[in-house]
């Protein structure tokens, strides 16, 4: 059981016209609402969204939640379609996105749910890298490396005459869409004579079998392959925590100190859906329970402030993105926003 005795109260979900079930581990009544809630997107987001499903359906017998994976980018497509209710995002909703949402009459809320750090892996026999600037991965993944950056030695000198094989994301994920963004400084801008996938594990299963691989993804996927994946520390040249390379971990993605490849990731959930009772106490059992479950799979959950804000945003329905023109923005945190809010 993964909650314990940090189970919610379903009996405050509010699921009206739904009979009572037995009693939670946690003393509430779990609601039995019937009802399919379809979720979307983001492969990164991917395994908190399941986590939580997995919960809600034990204390929901009778909802049915189905969480598949297209990338952030493919999941908006649907989302505006009116394909799912809620769609997993790695990175903030682009103006395109939200015009095409607007256009099909889809109204929606952007709720935060944790952050992630974007870890630099190579194979555990790469005996030559001990970390990378963000200059390296600029000369590595710029446009204009394509088909020219194709050794190590090319990268830094005194690095192997060897070929270099490069794994990253499929051009549909938020996690392409950031990183390039966050190296090149430019979404989308990026060599494209690599390895892509939005499945993570391809590009897991890529590096851990390829002696002159490098690749890119979340760092739940990298906790969960450790063993057989060697984490590449980041200097970004500008030396201001006076430790220099900077390894993606829970702590250093939580301290803001793994920048710039740390970021936050949400899900979007449209307000018709939100008025369905599954819907509805769906969404409240992953902000009760959401925490937890977040650094269970190997996120690094939100502060309570960061909670608190994208619950107000749901109970108010609140519309549109909080990123103003939206699309990736690096370096910045929910509490900013939060505190950018507050002022406005």
């Amino acid at each position: 059981m993964r909650l314990g005795s940090a189970w919610l109260l379903v009996a405050g979900l509010g699921l009206a016209g739904c009979s009572k079930g037995p009693e939670s581990p946690g003393g509430g009544t779990p609601a039995s609402g019937a009802g399919i809630v379809r979720i979307d997107g983001s492969s990164t987001v991917f395994p908190i969204s399941e986590a939580v499903a997995e919960e809600f359906q034990k204390v929901t017998p009778n909802a049915k939640v189905t969480v598949r994976i297209s990338g952030t980018g493919g999941g908006f497509q649907k989302f505006c379609r009116g394909e799912s209710d809620i769609s997993n995002a790695s990175r903030p909703i682009k103006p395109t996105e939200i015009e095409a949402c607007g256009k099909a009459g889809i109204a929606f809320s952007e709720l935060p749910v944790a952050y992630d750090g974007l870890v630099l892996v190579v194979n555990p026999k790469n005996t030559w890298v001990d970390h990378l600037t963000l200059a390296d991965l600029k000369k590595i993944w710029a446009p204009e490396a394509q088909g020219k950056i194709m050794k190590w030695s090319q990268v830094r000198a005194g690095w192997p005459d060897r070929e270099l094989h490069l794994f990253g994301a499929g051009v549909d994920s938020g996690t392409y869409d950031y990183f390039t963004e966050a190296v090149n400084g430019k979404e989308g801008a990026s060599r494209g004579d690599f390895t892509s996938s939005e499945d993570d594990n391809v590009l897991v299963q890529g590096v851990a079998t390829d002696e002159l691989a490098l690749g890119f993804f979340g760092i739940a996927y990298f906790e969960q392959n450790a063993a057989k994946l060697k984490a590449v520390p980041i200097d970004d040249g500008k030396d201001d925590n006076g430790k220099g390379p900077i390894a993606a971990t829970v702590e250093t993605v939580k301290n803001a100190t793994y920048q710039p490849l740390a970021r936050p990731l949400f899900i979007y959930v449209a307000h018709k859906s939100a008025d369905r009772p599954e819907v509805k106490g769906f969404v409240e059992f992953y902000f009760a329970q959401g925490a937890a479950l977040v650094r269970e799979v190997g996120y690094v959950p939100l502060t309570d402030e960061g909670y608190q804000l994208a619950k107000a945003h749901f109970d108010k329905r609140v519309p549109g993105t909080i990123f103003g023109s939206g699309g990736s923005q690096v370096g910045i945190t929910i509490e900013q926003l939060l505190a950018r809010e507050r002022t406005q």
